[in-house]
């Protein structure tokens, strides 16, 4: 598998992958598996990353940058379809991440060191508990829960990779929230030891099982969301509504550039 990703589409001022689920799980294990140890990293934009990516540089810098961008929301896949992209479904970094697990662990050849950067204090020890018992050809080599307002200082985030390159890991999973964990590794990923990076959200959360996934029904008709919202309403009812009522002006918008 080439190093670089043919497959693009362009929508809301973004390049896409539209890759299948295995598509991007044997792209990530042949950089993984790869000699060179430059630092790839992934992006999986949702509807609130595009609200987000409508207003802020910093944050298209980092989508500019990424190795690969792959749909983490359903409306999002709509839109393109919309427009006559194909884009085959959806990839979500909370799906990605133990499909890469999965895929060390069934292949059972190659050990698969991992870095854990976000979460609450504990539950990335917790998160990393319930991997290694999972899959056995996986390794958490280390995990860091940053403190607040860490990003502002340059040397907390050099500290950071100082950590990550002495683990020993080739895979971080990087779960700060958006824009933060894409415009954080984008400045400094030229100093990240690891070969790939994955912008992943909540998704410690969920391997730690702090968190609940939506039922698989949900997520297959799109309103994951929705499930989100009812159990985090106080930190996702105002965000989901703007976003409710700023993506359908960004299609319109999208709608008029491409006349």
């Amino acid at each position: 598998m080439a190093n670089i990703i043919d497959k693009k589409i362009n929508i809301f001022g973004i390049t896409i992958n539209p890759l299948t689920m295995n598509e991007a799980v044997d792209y990530v294990s042949g950089w993984i598996k790869a000699p060179e140890h430059d630092c790839k990293y992934i992006v999986t934009p949702n509807v609130n990353c595009v609200v987000l990516l409508s207003k802020h540089q910093g944050y298209r810098d980092a989508f500019q940058q990424a190795s690969m961008v792959v749909v983490d929301g359903k409306p999002v896949v709509w839109a393109a379809r919309m427009f006559g992209e194909k884009i085959p479904g959806t990839v979500t970094g909370s799906d990605l991440v133990p499909a890469i697990f999965q895929r060390f662990h069934d292949e059972a050849q190659h050990e698969l060191k991992v870095f854990l950067l976000g979460a609450m204090p504990g539950i990335a020890e917790l998160a990393a508990g319930k991997i290694e018992q999972a899959y056995q050809q996986v390794t958490i080599t280390g995990f860091y829960s940053p403190p607040f307002g860490f990003e502002n200082s340059p040397d907390e985030c050099e500290r950071i990779c100082e950590l990550i390159s002495i683990s020993g890991a080739e895979f971080l999973v990087i779960g700060l929230g958006a824009p933060k964990q894409a415009t954080w590794v984008n400045h400094y990923a030229d100093k990240l030891a690891v070969k790939v990076a994955i912008c992943a959200g909540a998704t410690i959360d969920f391997l730690a099982g702090k968190k609940p996934r939506a039922p698989k029904w949900m997520s297959r008709i799109g309103i994951e969301w929705f499930y989100r919202m009812a159990t985090e309403p106080k930190r996702l009812t105002k965000r989901y509504l703007n976003d409710a009522f700023v993506f359908p002006k960004l299609v319109w918008n999208e709608w008029n550039k491409r006349g």
